[in-house]
């Protein structure tokens, strides 16, 4: 039991690790490229960082034993990530630029984009809605054709985001890249070496998670389900919350947030596609319960960008209360497992 715990924190090191190589990276192809913090922020570093706990769902839905077990974690690592996201993320986000205002390093008054932020949550709310209504459908022609659209609405999210996408916004100070570190600009062979190293990390660490946390859920008698909404997220979300608080603390609350909710966007268009084809795509009370937390606390923030064109770090703040109570509703009613 506790060599289990020991290589799941070193699992979950491992694909943390990768996820600074491929964030630094792809910072860095961004910037060859002559992105601005839209694409950069929103695309780039939020599919970067969104990798470790896509990559947990991957690899369990793809694993051919103990299926059941599998399905389980890997719905759960699906619908953990938006959850973590739009609440403890969220959340940590307003209590660092409150932090920064109360320090002088800041004020409290967000600048985020509204058209990019704005664009990300309506992409995300559609994408998640559309992702869900999945487990509805009693035909697997229908979730299959709900998971082309899933695509094909990620595709749309992508070309909209570059298309106005805005060279040169800000002037992001890039630390250097990690295997070049001596060079001012790497080249683009050293940016690809570091991106390939970093995916094969990822895969690595993420196999590695899945057979400790399948054995610790069996030693434990707590649902597979639970442990992957729960622990999972917390630990692989941790780029995207790390990387927001530097970023509002250097006052680019564009890239602060796009990093977050555009990794939202991918987290509810890609990786469900996987879970529809893959699974019975059956959502348990605690499944679908994560589905209405998500939605609520992404909801406060949206209807603050929708009618000020402006987020405050107070609405942020709200995600904390919506994961309480999510966190007190599986507690109190304790796991349902899925019927498969």
């Amino acid at each position: 039991m506790f060599g289990s715990i020991a290589l799941l924190v070193v699992s979950l090191g491992a694909i943390l690790a990768a996820a600074e190589l491929f964030t630094n990276g792809i910072e860095w192809l961004g910037r060859r490229l002559k992105l601005g913090d839209g694409p950069v922020g929103s695309v780039l570093a939020a599919v970067g960082t969104a990798l470790p706990e896509t990559m947990i769902p991957v690899v369990a839905l793809l694993d051919a034993s103990d299926s059941h077990m599998h399905d389980d974690i890997g719905i759960g690592a699906i619908l953990g990530a938006p959850l973590m996201l739009s609440t403890l993320g969220f959340f940590i986000t307003g209590l660092g630029v409150l932090v920064f205002t109360a320090t002088k390093r800041r004020d409290a008054v967000m600048t985020a984009d509204p058209k990019v932020i704005g664009r990300d949550l309506v992409s995300f709310v559609a994408a998640y809605a559309v992702a869900v209504s999945a487990a509805f459908v009693p035909y697997r022609e229908g979730r299959i054709a709900i998971a082309v659209a899933l695509c094909f609405l990620y595709g749309f999210y992508v070309r909209q985001t570059f298309r106005h996408n805005h060279a040169g916004e800000t002037g992001r100070d890039l630390p250097p890249l990690h295997l070049a570190k001596r060079l001012n600009v790497p080249r683009l062979r050293h940016v690809g070496l570091q991106v390939f190293c970093a995916l094969l990390l990822m895969i690595g660490g993420a196999q590695l998670f899945v057979a400790r946390l399948t054995e610790i859920a069996e030693a434990t008698g707590v649902s597979a389900l639970v442990l992957s909404l729960v622990l999972a997220p917390i630990a692989t979300e941790l780029p995207e919350k790390f990387n927001s608080v530097i970023w509002v603390r250097q006052k680019k609350d564009t890239l602060a947030l796009g990093n977050m909710t555009g990794a939202m966007v991918f987290q509810s268009s890609i990786p469900p596609v996987l879970g529809i084809l893959c699974t019975d795509w059956v959502l348990s009370a605690d499944a679908l319960a994560a589905c209405v937390a998500t939605l609520v606390a992404s909801a406060f923030a949206l209807i603050e960008m929708t009618w000020r064109k402006r987020v405050s770090p107070y609405s942020l703040l709200s995600g904390a209360l919506v994961y309480i109570v999510y966190i007190t509703y599986i507690l109190g009613n304790g796991p349902q497992p899925a019927t498969h």
